[in-house]
């Protein structure tokens, strides 16, 4: 069973940069295809990104040119680059991995349901 442990959340101010950080505990194949989320209150979960095992990435495009996904194979760990943080990405922020294989990682963004194993999330607020 695969145990995903994220950190790196924190309140920072407009223009500010974070790195999110997910480890993965467990079976390494889980973290072939991995994906962060983000759920604000009173709205639903989204894709933030996804990567594959061969390292393509797919990215919501309200983080587009802001936000970097990459893996380290080596550690079995998952990051999240956030620059130019805006209010708006004031949310709860997900790791998941084990996403269903057979699927577009561009499908993938939009399906938290293809995603099998799910970290308990860590809080980013952007505050103005």
């Amino acid at each position: 069973q695969v145990r995903l442990v994220e950190s790196g959340g924190d309140s920072v101010q407009v223009g500010g940069s974070l790195r999110l950080s997910c480890e993965v505990f467990g079976d390494s194949h889980s973290s072939w295809y991995m994906a962060w989320f983000r759920q604000a209150p009173g709205k639903q979960r989204e894709g933030v990104a996804v990567i594959d095992d061969d390292g393509m990435t797919t990215y919501a495009d309200s983080v587009k040119d802001r936000f970097t996904i990459s893996k380290a194979y080596a550690k079995d760990a998952l990051y999240l680059q956030m620059n130019s943080l805006k209010p708006e990405d004031t949310a709860k922020y997900y790791c998941a991995a084990d996403g269903d294989r057979g699927l577009r990682i561009s499908r993938l963004l939009r399906m938290p349901t293809a995603f099998t194993s799910w970290g308990q999330g860590t809080q980013v607020t952007v505050s103005s």
